[in-house]
């Protein structure tokens, strides 16, 4: 047995949340391999809904083992007012297990990068000041403190005061703001989140090991997507870390050999949200109704996504990124109420057409869309569970869909319910 890896094959928000706790129900063991709590997971149950930023999404099933690896960063207050939230909302945390190596988001991070966005104005970012960028910037430049760190208080004040040092010189001489007074925060953390934490902590590569080892499924969670990237994604608009499915052997600890099915999250439309390039963005009333029936809205922020037309472009391009053995196509009932659905098969660019993603990012920004269009099916999707129920127009969409990414399509959602799901068969060769 091997291991499966969910990533997203967009700007992010395709229903990872969804489809990893679909597909934990066939598992022994999810595992967060990269990013932060700039990372909402909603997942819905019945009348209840889930919205989970740093515990992997197998965490509401008994039978799985929800790891956080190595590759996250990791605020702990936010990972201990979740874990409280989920245990009195009944949802059981003791099988949680969080990798030592996992790096730890401080205060100095959030703040740093809060003013940076601030500072860089008009050529913002579009972060979600939540740290994460600040975190890695110290993880990659050997400053971090990690979580095993909290467990030798010696060390944590040696680190933490050292990180202070470079810090608070920083805060105060560029930005105007006050430092932190390293005794009183090594206090607040030893004191309030070292106890909380500590239960949960363990060596998650052996972890993980173990359970391959002995052929039990793993289920390895990305969060963002593969278009933000730090490496492949629209550069400088990207998060700090690797969502491609590469990340997971980083992130997790395990080499490529274990990893034999990639599956693609990719929206039936396409959203971003920040700033960057997006070549299929729509504007207007097909925009509003797209945010609209599609909730396009933060799970952490609140914040409006821009919306577009299914990007073909990126979803081959992912496919290659992330060597994907198929797709799942998310949120496909949000297109029901359009008499006319688009997708973007290539771009022009100063005139030349283009089926692949451009290599420079000028060209990027000056890319147009190339359109298809498809008849709309006018139907509500919701209630549809199996593949002859759908309406012959959604079908020809979903075709489409399939020839000109080269990979299957298995499963496709019509509504952000568990039971709301419907497996294809390949039509593919």
């Amino acid at each position: 047995m091997g291991a499966t890896v969910v990533v997203g094959t967009q700007w992010g928000d395709e229903g990872k949340g969804k489809l990893t706790d679909l597909l934990a129900a066939e598992m022994e063991m999810v595992v967060r391999y990269q990013g932060g709590h700039n990372a909402g997971h909603t997942i819905v149950v019945g009348e209840e809904s889930f919205a989970l930023q740093l515990v992997p999404s197998g965490v509401l099933y008994e039978h799985i083992t929800p790891v956080i690896g190595n590759g996250v960063v990791v605020d702990p207050f936010v990972l201990v007012d979740e874990l409280a939230m989920l245990e009195a909302r009944g949802i059981s945390t003791g099988r949680l297990q969080l990798s030592g190596n996992a790096h730890l988001i401080l205060p100095y991070h959030q703040q740093l990068d809060v003013l940076s966005e601030r500072r860089l104005g008009s050529n913002k970012l579009g972060t979600t000041k939540r740290g994460i960028g600040p975190a890695y910037a110290d993880k990659a430049t050997r400053v971090g403190l990690r979580v095993q760190d909290l467990f030798d208080a010696g060390i944590f004040r040696e680190k933490l005061e050292a990180a202070l040092r470079e810090k608070n010189p920083l805060l105060a001489k560029v930005y105007n703001r006050l430092g932190y007074d390293a005794e009183v925060l090594a206090d607040k953390y030893l004191q309030e989140v070292a106890p909380a934490l500590e239960p949960y902590v363990t060596d998650t590569v052996a972890t993980v090991h173990e359970a391959l080892e002995a052929g039990r499924e793993v289920l390895f969670e990305g969060a963002q997507a593969t278009f933000l990237d730090l490496d492949h994604g629209t550069y400088p608009f990207v998060t700090s870390s690797n969502p491609v499915a590469g990340g997971a052997c980083v992130g997790a600890g395990v080499g490529p050999r274990h990893i034999d099915r990639v599956i693609g999250i990719t929206k039936a439309y396409t959203t971003r949200v920040g700033s960057g390039p997006f070549p299929a963005e729509v504007h207007g009333e097909v925009a509003d109704r797209l945010v609209t029936d599609g909730a396009e809205f933060g799970t952490n922020t609140g914040r409006r996504r821009r919306v577009g037309w299914l990007d073909l472009v990126m979803v081959r391009h992912a496919i290659r990124l992330n060597s994907l053995s198929e797709l799942a196509i998310t949120k496909l009932d949000v297109l029901d109420s359009l008499d006319v659905v688009k997708v973007c098969v290539g771009y022009e660019i100063d005139g030349r057409r283009s089926e692949h993603m451009p290599y420079h990012q000028s060209d990027v920004h000056r890319a147009s869309p190339i359109l298809e269009e498809f008849p709309g099916w006018r139907t509500p999707l919701a209630e549809v569970t199996a593949t002859e129920d759908l309406p012959a127009e959604a079908s020809g969409y979903l075709r489409f869909v399939e020839e000109q990414a080269g990979v299957p399509i298995t499963l496709v959602g019509v509504g952000p319910r568990r039971r709301q799901l419907v497996r294809l068969k390949p039509t593919s060769p």
